[in-house]
């Protein structure tokens, strides 16, 4: 398999495991919406805007995979996802580092994980997004082109 194919099999893995986590997550949270919206609540980094990020969080998710299902969009989608990982993140990390109870608005199974495994599933995510995105820019970088037809070969 050649460097290219890897690459691409690379973006397109990635974008397939993020499809299937914010969709997953995305419905978890709109299905379960009161479940989602009391755990918002019990945080007190986030609870005064409860009621506006109770539904931006599933509806950003979900608009994301709609995203990364177009190709045309995909390069998008993984940024955004990228921004998405790296918010939840700073969260997750800001929860552990200052607040003492703990409460999870996660979706699905996911709110099994401790927020120690969330944070390392998460930077692996980013790592993963990362890796795709930048090894993706960097093959587009180099274009040949014919010097006689001006056409990329």
């Amino acid at each position: 398999m050649k460097k290219a194919e890897i690459i691409n099999h690379l973006d397109i893995v990635t974008s397939y495991l993020l499809i299937f986590l914010f969709t997953y997550t995305g419905i978890s949270k709109l299905i379960d919406h009161d479940t989602f919206k009391a755990s918002i609540l019990q945080s007190p980094a986030i609870r005064n805007q409860e009621a506006i990020i109770s539904w931006l969080i599933p509806v950003t998710e979900l608009l994301i995979v709609a995203m990364l299902l177009l190709n045309k969009y995909r390069h998008a989608g993984l940024v955004f996802s990228l921004v998405l990982m790296i918010t939840f993140t700073a969260y997750i990390g800001y929860m552990l580092l200052f607040i003492p109870s703990l409460p999870c608005s996660c979706g699905g199974i996911l709110k099994e994980l401790s927020w120690s495994n969330h944070l390392l599933f998460n930077s692996f995510v980013i790592v993963l997004i990362l890796i795709s995105l930048f090894s993706n820019t960097r093959q587009k970088l180099f274009i040949a082109i014919n010097r006689t037809s001006r056409k990329p070969v």
